[in-house]
């Protein structure tokens, strides 16, 4: 999934700057650990060993899928651009939609996020912790192994997988994690040349609305393993952001929106934060923790 995100990002440079680029490989934690994400803690495991080959200029730059980007900035490296987002949404793939799988359906996800959505939507469901590329996650639905995965729907589609989706849930239904569907790409503070050459690539739009996002995740100082799901749209100057808590066993939430201005949305997201912390949003974070 990395190769063929940072494959993405390396073409459309190269469309629009004329620049060839080579892509590097770099394995992280997260690739090779088998611990599920709720042990690690989430934050960073994608991350460090990328950015350690950053400031220590074996690369140009790196590509990140958001959603696993710590919200705590990095003083040595800046996101010089965010892309047009993909699609934001989580997927099902199986042999028939969620309210159709039998009683008891086994659903592999490591997500707390979407194992507390899934339980507030089918509280009979068995969550089987899965770790794996995209691939080996979908084999264990056709090997029968399990009934069904939960999958980002970007992800599917990079990997041309759509086609084996039962469901899409729409953010009624399961808020994606911050940044969900977005690509981050960073460099190191220092290269005002590299931050003027990818910026062809920024898409302002999905940057206000993943800094909103990202706002809400930081404010609630909670990982991107927590059970936190956050959406945020764009329209003009006007920016709509919704946010959720949800206990693990899906018997409570705390979900909010608001609206305000694109121009400031960083500000939005941390004063939604501090409206879901006052109705108890800490505290479900802290009993998932422990």
């Amino acid at each position: 999934m990395a190769t063929t995100q940072s494959g993405l990002v390396a073409a459309r440079l190269t469309e629009l700057t004329g620049r060839a680029v080579e892509l590097v490989g770099v394995t992280t934690f997260g690739d090779v650990t088998k611990a599920d994400l709720t042990q690690l803690g989430g934050t960073g495991v994608f991350v460090s060993a990328l950015r350690d080959k950053l400031i220590e200029g074996e690369v140009d730059f790196a590509v990140h899928s958001l959603k696993d980007l710590p919200t705590t900035p990095d003083p040595r490296v800046v996101i010089a651009a965010i892309p047009p987002r993909d699609d934001h949404r989580d997927a099902l793939v199986a042999g028939a939609k969620l309210a159709d799988l039998p009683p008891g359906a086994r659903i592999g996800t490591g997500s707390p996020r979407r194992i507390a959505q899934l339980r507030m939507l089918r509280p009979d469901i068995e969550c089987v912790p899965i770790r794996g590329n995209g691939e080996t996650r979908i084999g264990k639905v056709t090997s029968g192994e399990l009934h069904g995965v939960v999958l980002a729907a970007a992800g599917l589609r990079r990997l041309g997988r759509e086609s084996e989706v039962a469901q899409l849930f729409e953010v009624d239904e399961m808020l994606p994690a911050p940044g969900q569907g977005a690509l981050a790409v960073e460099v190191r503070a220092d290269r005002a040349d590299l931050l003027e050459l990818l910026g062809v690539l920024d898409d302002p739009v999905t940057r206000a609305a993943v800094a909103a996002e990202r706002a809400v995740l930081n404010a609630l100082e909670a990982g991107c393993a927590a059970p936190v799901g956050a959406y945020a749209t764009v329209n003009g100057q006007d920016l709509n952001l919704t946010a959720a808590v949800v206990a693990i066993d899906g018997g409570h939430a705390v979900r909010k929106s608001t609206a305000g201005t694109s121009s400031a949305p960083m500000d939005l997201g941390r004063d939604l934060a501090a409206e879901m912390i006052a109705e108890g949003a800490g505290t479900l974070i802290g009993e998932q923790a422990h």
